[in-house]
């Protein structure tokens, strides 16, 4: 299970199937925090970039009404982890480095996460609201 993240993507902590943040994974549909850090266009990313990343997730992700209706939906899932990749490069990664940068373990974990949705490796926890 993918933990919450803000809607800017402060850095994520490592994927984990056992996370009880949520249960859907998602990313809470609020006003991104200032940051101190370069804004995208600065660093390389096409100045409307973020934002468009983070409208797309915003609409992919599962709130708690969606949650019994579609948390069986393996592509919903993946697509709800692949926005979350896309908006965590763009917030936090350098793309003209050539090393590994943490924003870029973070989007593999979230990818990951996502293949291992649409391959059926990965499965409804559970509510954490119904004991299950």
């Amino acid at each position: 299970m993918i933990p919450r993240q803000d809607a800017l993507l402060q850095p994520l902590p490592p994927v984990t199937q056992s996370s009880g943040a949520s249960p859907t994974g998602a990313v809470p549909a609020s006003d991104p925090p200032v940051s101190s850090t370069p804004s995208g266009s600065e660093r390389g990313w096409p100045p409307e970039a973020l934002d468009l990343a983070q409208r797309l997730q915003r609409s992919l992700t599962i709130n708690d009404r969606q949650w019994h209706r579609l948390k069986t939906q393996r592509s919903r899932r993946a697509a709800e982890q692949l926005a979350a990749a896309l908006v965590q490069l763009l917030a936090a990664d350098e793309p003209k480095s050539a090393s590994p940068t943490r924003a870029r373990e973070e989007a593999i974990a979230l990818v990951d996460h996502a293949l291992s949705w649409l391959r059926a490796e990965v499965s409804d926890p559970g509510c954490p609201t119904h004991g299950r």
